[in-house]
């Protein structure tokens, strides 16, 4: 049986990360190209990531053994965004296993400043 982390334990905080910190800070534009960036890195460090129904009070759950990241489909495109680049320091990515684009953008995602 897989080790279930943070499936609706904690709550989700407000999306802190608005469309100008994202755009000032990571040089990303709120759009579908940048999910699914942001979806294939984690493709490419052997996560799966899926948009399911459920009572997700955090709007995501992480299967860590399986390395399954289910998001709740609900989230509008900017709550996607922002719930992968949160969960991303607590995955286990690989960094040799991504491509150069893929590693430049997960550079980019862990140095991100802390909000106020």
């Amino acid at each position: 049986m897989a080790a279930i982390h943070n499936c609706g334990k904690k709550p989700i905080p407000k999306l802190y990360v608005t469309r100008n910190f994202v755009k000032e800070s990571f040089s990303m534009k709120i759009n579908q190209p940048t999910l699914h960036k942001i979806e294939a890195l984690l493709e490419e460090g052997g996560y799966v990531v899926r948009y399911e129904r459920g009572t997700f009070q955090s709007g995501y759950c992480i299967l860590q053994q399986k390395k399954v990241v289910v998001l709740n489909k609900f989230l509008m495109l900017e709550g996607r965004i922002n719930t992968l680049i949160d969960l991303m320091p607590q995955l286990e990515i690989p960094f040799d296993a991504l491509t150069l684009e893929s590693q430049r953008l997960y550079e980019e995602i862990m140095v991100k400043p802390v909000p106020e």
